[in-house]
């Protein structure tokens, strides 16, 4: 188990720092009393209580090589990396003065994700590590320019730091308090509101959300203990959407009335845009299926769903608000298209089933 940090290092390097992950990370590293250093522009959100900030834009060498003499470091956790050249200059800046480089990667990176199955073994996308924010193309199913960025990433930061003193993270999607993307956010937010809700698929159909606590203190715990390699950082798949939508109904103490749309591929010929319109669903079959054997071996320890949905609508009436996104702008379907599909839906089942 290693929901709480475990290690050996002293000193650690946070590239980002205060945002949902970054912020997660910097606060349990405090728990145990970790001097911690991070790394940012300081244009959003706000500086964790007790860390030396470092101000600064990892795109400009100026700012990088201000950032290395600061240093040294046990580990450095990168948050916040994106475009491969530049991960390759901050890695080849901080090499000298940091022991270890933990970078937050994605299960993106995965040639056959969302689509196939997926274990630490599978093909990666390629991307060489100096490529530029344009690299790759963007495929629906298929790979995006995110995931060849990340994939480039990870390339950048072994080949600066070498195969024994670099930890690639992989996750799929992290929720909890903070959550800036808002997808369980707006679950929780369309449930306290009540009424008719579409609930999209099937309602078995398992998928596996991770915590952004348990993605944090993984994360310490593989940069304290001599991780090295490539892990998976999904929760098992012992949840359902059904669990969710439950949960997020009960933790919230709204009244709805769930009315599953069963039948996906109608539900998709509505022009329905997957993954945001109604967050979380998907039909593409490897979405929610990439094993996480390996970093569990290793110590990872998910947390059942219902507790990360109950911990985040405890945030939310709480007064807590996330760091605006411009991703949040584009989720959840409107109460008038939902009424429309609802409509469409009770019309086809009549006529399919009605008048047997």
């Amino acid at each position: 188990m290693c929901r709480a940090y475990a290690g050996s290092v002293a000193r650690i390097l946070v590239l980002g720092g205060s945002w949902f992950l970054g912020a997660a990370i910097v606060e349990t590293a405090l728990v145990d009393r970790v001097d911690i250093t991070t790394f940012r522009r300081g244009r959003t959100g706000v500086d964790v209580e007790g860390v030396r900030s470092v101000r600064g834009d990892r795109a400009n060498c100026d700012d990088v090589r201000r950032l290395a003499a600061v240093g040294p470091w046990d580990a450095v956790i990168d948050t916040s990396s994106y475009v491969p050249r530049e991960t390759l200059a901050i890695a080849r800046a901080l090499e000298p003065v940091a022991g270890r480089y933990a970078l937050v990667s994605s299960v993106s990176v995965y040639c056959g994700w969302p689509v196939e199955v997926l274990s630490d073994e599978s093909a990666v996308l390629d991307c060489p590590a100096d490529a530029g924010p344009d690299f790759g193309y963007d495929a629906d199913p298929g790979p995006r320019r995110y995931g060849f960025g990340k994939a480039g990433c990870e390339r950048a930061v072994q080949e600066v730091f070498g195969e024994d003193r670099s930890i690639l993270l992989r996750p799929g999607v992290i929720l909890g308090p903070r959550e800036y993307i808002g997808r369980l956010v707006w679950w929780l937010q369309r449930m306290r509101r009540g009424g008719r809700v579409l609930a999209p698929g099937r309602r078995d159909r398992a998928i596996q959300p991770v915590d952004v606590r348990d993605v944090a203190a993984f994360t310490l715990h593989a940069a304290g203990n001599g991780l090295a390699g490539s892990f998976n950082v999904t929760a098992l798949p012992r949840d359902t959407m059904g669990d969710l939508l439950m949960t997020c109904q009960q933790a919230s103490g709204g009244h709805a009335d769930l009315e599953w749309v069963t039948d996906e591929e109608w539900l998709a010929a509505q022009g329905i845009r997957q993954w945001t319109e109604l967050p979380l669903w998907r039909t593409y079959n490897g979405t929610w299926a990439v094993d996480s054997r390996r970093a569990r071996e290793a110590g990872f320890a998910p947390r059942p769903l219902g507790e990360t949905v109950t911990d985040t609508w405890a945030w939310l009436a709480g007064g807590g608000e996330a760091i605006e996104h411009t991703r949040a702008g584009q989720l959840g379907i409107t109460p008038d298209r939902e009424r429309t599909i609802l409509r469409l839906w009770d019309a086809y089942q009549f006529d399919h089933c009605g008048s047997q």
